[in-house]
Formats: C-alpha cells, sequence, structure tokens
C-alpha cells in the first residue's frame, strides 16, 4: 500500500464524529492532505504543545494489539497536556512502520485507526496532519491544546510550605510491565485492571479542571514519583520530602502482599500518567472539599521544603531507594 492511500484509507477519512467535526470546523481553518495544516487558536488563549516518541518494545511491546497501541501513544500525549491545564485541541501523527511487516497490513492499520479514533472521540483532539515512513516501528504523536495564561499549570510555581498531592492510585504503571513482561501471576480481575491501566492510562483532564485554581504546579508521572517531583523541585528552587507511608497503593497492589516491592515500583517505577501537583496550605481546605465531594481522587503524599532534590522518609527515618526512576539515556 502506497503511503498516501494508506493516509486517506485509515487516517483522513476515519474522523467521522459530530462533535468532532463541529470542533474542526470551529478551529481547523485546512487539516489533513497538505503540506501545512491552518489551525485557529481560540482567542484570549495560550498553545500548549507536546511531542512525545514512542518506539516498540521499549514504551510497548511490539506485539501488542494495534488499538491498544493506538489508545496508549495518545492517552500519554493527552496526559501532558493534562498537567498544562490545557483543553486537547488537535494532534499529528507521525507512524514509522518496517516494510514488509505485519504492521502495513489492513487488518492492523484499522486496528490502529480504530483504537487512535476511539481515544481522539473521548477526548475531543482532532487529527489535523502527519508522516508515514519506513523504518524501525515507532510512533510520534505531537499534542497541541489551548490554555488561559493566568492558570497554566507550570513546574516553577511551588513554594516552601507547599503540600504534595498525587491522583489515583500511583505504582500501576510498573506493576502492569511486570504483569505483561515478566509474567507476574495475578487473579484475573486485578490483571485486567493493570492491562488496562498500562494500555489506556486516563488524562487527568476532568481533574485539572478543578486544580487550576487550587494548584501552585503540576506535571504528570511518567518516569516514578522522584524523579518527576525532582523536576518540580529543580524548577521552583526547592526540596521535597515524600512521606512513603501515604503512597495511594492500588487493590491490585495490596493483593501481592509485597509492600515495600509496591513502593518501589510507586517511587521509581513511571508509567502512572497521574498528576503530582502541590497546594498552598490556604488552599487545602478547597482541595479537601473535592476530596470529601468525591469530585476528585487525590492523596497528601509529602511536603515541599526548603534546599533541593527528593528525600524519601518512613516513620521518621530515610527510606532507601533502588532506583530514581527511569532513564531515557
Amino acid at each position: 500500500m502506497r503511503e498516501f492511500e494508506l493516509i486517506r484509507k485509515f487516517f483522513q477519512h476515519e474522523q467521522a464524529d459530530l462533535l468532532l467535526e463541529e470542533k474542526a470546523q470551529a478551529s481547523v481553518v485546512l487539516g489533513i492532505g497538505d503540506d501545512c495544516a491552518l489551525l485557529q487558536i481560540p482567542t484570549s488563549k495560550q498553545l500548549a504543545i507536546s511531542v512525545d516518541t514512542l518506539v516498540a518494545d521499549v514504551h510497548f511491546p511490539a506485539d501488542a494489539k494495534p488499538d491498544d497501541i493506538a489508545e496508549r501513544a495518545l492517552r500519554t500525549n493527552l496526559s501532558d497536556l493534562a498537567a498544562m491545564g490545557a483543553e486537547p485541541l488537535w494532534f499529528t501523527l507521525a507512524l514509522t512502520l518496517p516494510k514488509n511487516s505485519e504492521y502495513l497490513s489492513e487488518e492492523w492499520l484499522r486496528g490502529f485507526s480504530r483504537g487512535l479514533f476511539r481515544t481522539a472521540n473521548q477526548y475531543e483532539i482532532v487529527l489535523v496532519g502527519g508522516d508515514t515512513t519506513s523504518g524501525p516501528f515507532s510512533i510520534t504523536i505531537q499534542a497541541m491544546g489551548a490554555v488561559d495564561s493566568q492558570y497554566a499549570l507550570r513546574r516553577d510555581g511551588a513554594s516552601v510550605g507547599d503540600f504534595i498531592c498525587v491522583t489515583n492510585y500511583l505504582g500501576d504503571g510498573a506493576a502492569a510491565l511486570a504483569v505483561i513482561q515478566n509474567g507476574l501471576q495475578l487473579d484475573e480481575t486485578h490483571e485486567h485492571y493493570l492491562r488496562e491501566r498500562f494500555y489506556r492510562p486516563t488524562p487527568r483532564l476532568a481533574e485539572v479542571n478543578l486544580l487550576r485554581s487550587i494548584a501552585s504546579s503540576a506535571l504528570d508521572i511518567s518516569d516514578g514519583l522522584v524523579a518527576d517531583l525532582n523536576h518540580i523541585c529543580e524548577a521552583s528552587d526547592v526540596g521535597a520530602v515524600i512521606d512513603v507511608e501515604n503512597l495511594p497503593l492500588s487493590p491490585a497492589l495490596l493483593a501481592l502482599n509485597d509492600v515495600h516491592q509496591a513502593r518501589t515500583w510507586v517511587l521509581s517505577g513511571g508509567d502512572d500518567y497521574e498528576l503530582c501537583f502541590t497546594v498552598p496550605p490556604e488552599k487545602m481546605p478547597e482541595l479537601a472539599m473535592l476530596i470529601a465531594q468525591e469530585k476528585i481522587n487525590a492523596t497528601v503524599v509529602g511536603e515541599i521544603i526548603s534546599g533541593s532534590g527528593v528525600r524519601c522518609e518512613l516513620d521518621g527515618e530515610t527510606y532507601e531507594l533502588d532506583s530514581l526512576g527511569y532513564q531515557h539515556f
């Protein structure tokens, strides 16, 4: 199949959802099919852009189902928009596929396209362009959104005394990899839960809508809590202490009956795509109210302190880590 036939058949004509068509008509002046897309940025908004490359057998198993791969690829990019407090608008896709491989079959491409647009429709984001080429299997997605400048959640806003919070549960991404790659045995319910968390992480876009006026800084957790929280510390010129006792563990992790392993996955495992955010003391009653009303699932796991770096403590003693987080190189 030739490049432009592939694009037309599996990507250009798949966005038939009425809601996305209406959104595209309002913001996409020119979409797929030309040298560039022409996009209309919403009035009084700033453009938020993030790009990630996912490499087969590094960021996902190459033999995974094509719709699982596509959903993971787009959802992890949407998580970056959520971390900035941005509304998803558009994305581009660069797909590199090996010649004469199963990935060029109509069955595989149809599955990939189905998963991609299922997620795009769910989060109301429009595909506006991209590229296809031959080579080692990889996927690059650039996600774009709009954010009000006064509510953009950056990494450099944390201050001494702020509380450190995270959404939902942590450690599930690393536990899922242990299931997928290393054959970790769990009961069917917990294994299914972890696989869903890996292939279909939830971009915390709904939660960030509630946090824009509360949080002082934020990012998404992709490399492990310690490594990613350290990015906030470096950008804000502060330090942090994590109370290991307070780390939120899912029922699937608790079922392992290995608390140390579960905490290791939380602190340095990565692939969770939950939010880590800081909240000034005076804003904590607002967060507590949202939690009490079950509008957000969040846990206080530490505090911003003076100094630098991230320290972990358990019962007042230093908690040593075997790894500081995922390293890209």
